[in-house]
């Protein structure tokens, strides 16, 4: 285990108990650490951009990068609660399977789903995965997601289908088209008799947490089809993320 992390977790712990910050000296002695370890440590902190030094008191604070990364997290838990309503009035106008889906690495992972009624329809499993740049719900995250995630997802890109992404110049080029038009569309590249669309949810502060999407058999969802229900999609996940806290400004 390493020591120096988890003093480090710990120092952050005392500091987030101090509403008036903490001196050096102060959290040397409330944690049984020398002072030369403790100011290691606050600079780490202050480097990482979690921590400052307040210039009139002479003490440290944390910053608020604690609270946005709090508040990504308890956006992807209160997302399934806050989806669920509008995902089963999506089923129920489209009578396709709908399904909800965060980001996690190069995958995403399926948190919550609705099946479709009718018997040929688009099989998924809660707790299931699938390569994020092959499905709708994953490229309508990828669209916003942060270069050190797309870098992951760029080592992993292989067929799946013939109409798989392999190139990552052009997923680059689809993801800025999703920016574009604010929905992502799978035409089969996952898997090859199952298409989709999906657009994304944002939280309080404009992160995209999550995809909603619907998925259905090529033969019956065509091109047309889901760019209609794409636009339905931004509507819906729009009414979402607003329950989430988001708004535009």
């Amino acid at each position: 285990m390493d020591k120096t992390f988890i003093k480090g977790l710990v120092l952050l712990e005392a500091m987030a108990r101090n509403d008036k910050g903490s001196g050096v000296s102060e959290l040397a002695s409330q944690l049984l650490l020398n002072k030369s370890n403790v100011h290691r440590l606050l600079q780490a902190l202050v480097h990482q951009g979690f921590a400052r030094k307040n210039a009139e008191t002479n003490r440290y604070e944390l910053t608020m990068k604690m609270w946005e990364l709090g508040s990504r997290i308890s956006s992807k838990l209160d997302v399934r609660l806050e989806s669920l309503p509008f995902m089963k009035q999506l089923a129920e106008e489209t009578q396709e399977t709908v399904h909800l889906s965060i980001l996690d690495g190069a995958e995403v992972l399926y948190i919550e789903k609705i099946d479709s009624p009718q018997p040929v329809r688009a099989y998924t499993t809660v707790g299931g995965r699938a390569p994020a740049q092959c499905v709708a719900t994953g490229k309508a995250m990828l669209a916003w997601a942060d270069e050190e995630v797309l870098g992951v997802v760029k080592a992993k890109l292989k067929p799946y289908t013939d109409k798989s992404i392999v190139r990552f110049g052009d997923l680059r080029k689809q993801l800025e088209d999703i920016r574009q038009n604010g929905y992502a569309i799978n035409t089969g590249e996952w898997r090859a008799q199952v298409v989709g669309a999906a657009a994304p949810i944002r939280d309080a502060s404009g992160h995209v947490v999550a995809a909603l999407g619907i998925s259905g058999p090529a033969e019956r969802l065509e091109v047309d089809g889901l760019k209609k229900s794409g636009a339905r999609l931004i509507e819906v996940t729009e009414m979402v993320s607003r329950r989430l806290g988001f708004s535009h400004r």
